[in-house]
Order: structure tokens, then sequence, then C-alpha cells
């Protein structure tokens, strides 16, 4: 019987990577912060090296800021929003969805407000979100935890960064199997 691959499984050529609101103002506050920021970094670096497009939004930079360093420089053309939930920003989940790319990775703060509403929308339109569980966060653990059981009980698929690299990768055969599994081996735990 020939090798089946699980349609669970996330595949680079229907995955897209949004970052939402990692800005100056919101960042202080939250909890594990510089992890979530060098985990969204390290995605946003491996979307780059296997072409899997990415975007990322800000909820009122007028009065919250820019994205953080050194993730501003790499999302030039953040998409601005007063909702909460990202999906209200269609330039790039359409594009996407034109392009057959319906497996949505999420990051960034904060996980009980702006990530759940997020996945929950995109979910109610037929895309596939999943949560980098560990580059989201919150301002405090019971929100943080409570935001990630409700997205789960919802059908929303949880997976760490680790699961997401060696996903887009499949085999030790890629040609960019030693610089990601190099990247992971430096990851501050």
């Amino acid at each position: 019987m020939p090798h089946v691959v699980s349609p669970y499984r996330l595949d680079p050529n229907r995955s897209a990577l949004l970052l939402v609101d990692l800005q100056e103002k919101l960042c202080p506050a939250i909890m594990n912060i510089e992890q979530v920021i060098e985990r969204s970094r390290l995605l946003t670096e491996a979307s780059d090296l296997l072409s899997v497009p990415r975007a990322a939004t800000v909820q009122y930079p007028q009065g919250l800021g820019e994205l953080v360093e050194p993730i501003r420089e790499k999302y030039t053309e953040a998409e601005e929003k007063l909702d909460f939930s990202a999906a209200v920003c269609r330039g790039s989940i359409d594009r996407w969805g034109e392009g057959g790319r319906d497996q949505i990775l999420i990051v960034g703060i904060e996980t009980h407000i702006c990530i759940l509403q997020t996945a929950l929308d995109l979910a109610a339109e037929g895309k596939q979100p999943h949560i980098v569980v560990d580059a989201v966060s919150a301002r405090n653990l019971l929100d943080h935890q409570t935001g990630l059981e409700r997205m789960a009980a919802c059908g929303i698929r949880l997976l760490s960064l680790e699961s997401v690299l060696f996903e887009w990768l499949g085999s030790s055969r890629h040609e960019s199997f030693r610089t990601i599994s190099g990247w992971v081996k430096n990851l501050n735990r």
C-alpha cells in the first residue's frame, strides 16, 4: 500500500502565516513576550525560505504603535484594524484563498482576544486556522490558557513552532532541512 499523507498535516503549498498585533505599546505587558517575538521572527524566516506567504496586522497603530523590532522590518505593509478579529483584514486572506491556501497559521497577541476571534472567524469561512501555541500569549496565564482551551474545543488546531517547521519540510531530504534543524537546535527553550 502506498504511503498516504494525512490531510491534517501542514502543507507549505496550502499554508500562510498571519502575525497579529505584536505592537510596541502592547508587548511590554505580555507574558513570555521575548519568546513570542523570537518564534514569530523564526517562523517568518521559515516562511520566506519555504515560499509560504505571510502578512501582519496592527490594532489601532496611532495609539498602540507599530510592530516591534525585529518584526517590523519584515512586515512593512501591516494591515490596520479596529476590530479585534484580524479576519477583517481581507487583502492577504483573500489572495491566499484565491491561491488555494486554506491553512492559516496564526501568531501574536492576545490569545483570548484577537487570536481567538481571528481563528473563530477564519474557521467560520472554511479556512483551517492553526495556532502556534509557543508564539501566542496574553497578559496573564488564565486568559492565555482559557483562550487556547476554547479554540481547541471549537476545533481550532493547536501546534508548536517545531511541529510547523518539520511538517513544512516533510522529510530530512528537504533541501532546507539542515538550515531549519539548525534553527531549532538554537531555540531558547
